[in-house]
């Protein structure tokens, strides 16, 4: 499994997931938008936290900068 996240997307994925959790925690979202967002919001953590996306593969993204 190579990597194909880079540095920006990981965070911008992790400050997506937080905005989702404070929304949930602060009742702004309840019921199937709470659900549906806070799966996303994992997903989006975890796939931030191991630096891979499966979504990404079949189309050939990779968001990690070319080396020179």
């Amino acid at each position: 499994m190579k990597k194909n996240i880079g540095t920006i997307d990981r965070i911008i994925r992790l400050l997506l997931a937080i905005v989702v959790i404070m929304l949930y925690v602060t009742g702004s979202i309840t019921g199937f938008t709470a659900i549906i967002l806070g799966i996303l919001a994992i997903v989006f953590v975890i796939t931030s936290l191991i630096g891979f996306c499966p979504l990404y593969v079949p189309f050939k993204i990779s968001t990690i900068g070319k080396s020179k």
